[in-house]
C-alpha cells in the first residue's frame, strides 16, 4: 500500500520545484506562527519553521509522510521577511546590494511513527553593486514581493548576482531538492520512491 506524501506548503514555487522529483504528492498549506523568537539564529529559525510546518500538517494527516520547508534570507543576523510590496522589495535590495548574504533552506520530513528528520542547505549569495534605478527596474520586472530577499533568481533576478555558492542550486529557489530526496531515500517505506 502506497502511503500519502504531503508537501506542507501553499507556495506555487515549492510545488513546481517538488514536481521535478517525479513522485505523487499532495500539497497542504500549514497554519503556524512564523515569527522569529528572541535570540533565534537564522539557521535555527529556518529549521524550527520547517519542523513546525511538517508537524502542523501531520496533525491533520497522521498516516502521511509530510515534508515541511522554510527559507530564510539573512545578512549576518538580520533576517529579511517577504517584502509584501514594491517599496519593501526596493528597500531590501538596497540593503543587500554589494554584499554577501545567506539563503538558509531547511527541510523536515515527519513520518507516521512520529520521527522528524531534518536537513539544511546554506547558499552564499554575492550581489552586484546596483544603482537605485537598476533596483527599481528589476523590481518592476519581476515583482518579487512574495520572496524573502526580494528577488527571483530563477527569473531576471539572476542578473543581480556576481556569484552564488551552494551545494544544492534548487535551495536558492526555496526548496533544496537534493536534501529532500536524501531524506526520502532514508525512509523505510520504499513505496514512496519510484526506482
Amino acid at each position: 500500500m502506497t502511503q500519502q506524501l504531503i508537501l506542507a506548503t501553499s507556495s506555487p514555487y515549492k510545488r513546481r520545484l517538488f514536481r521535478r522529483l517525479g513522485v505523487d504528492f499532495d500539497a497542504v498549506g500549514p497554519e503556524i506562527d512564523e515569527l522569529r523568537r528572541q535570540g533565534e539564529a537564522p539557521e535555527e529559525l529556518a529549521r524550527r519553521l520547517a519542523v513546525e510546518k511538517a508537524r502542523a500538517v501531520q496533525r491533520e494527516y497522521p498516516d502521511a509522510w509530510v515534508i515541511g520547508s522554510d527559507q530564510v534570507a539573512a545578512l549576518g543576523d538580520v533576517v529579511f521577511e517577504k517584502p509584501g510590496g514594491i517599496e519593501g522589495a526596493v528597500a531590501q535590495l538596497k540593503q543587500l546590494q554589494s554584499k554577501t548574504h545567506r539563503l538558509i533552506s531547511a527541510v523536515a520530513l515527519a513520518t507516521p511513527d512520529g520521527d522528524v528528520e531534518t536537513a539544511t542547505a546554506i547558499c552564499e549569495m554575492v550581489m552586484r553593486p546596483l544603482t537605485d534605478e537598476q533596483i527599481r527596474r528589476y523590481v518592476r520586472q519581476d515583482q518579487p514581493v512574495d520572496c524573502a530577499g526580494a528577488y527571483k533568481i530563477e527569473e531576471a533576478g539572476v542578473k543581480l548576482f556576481e556569484a552564488t555558492r551552494c551545494d544544492d542550486p534548487t535551495a536558492i529557489e526555496g526548496l533544496p531538492l537534493t536534501k529532500v530526496w536524501g531524506l526520502l531515500l532514508n525512509v523505510e517505506s520504499v513505496s514512496l520512491i519510484d526506482d
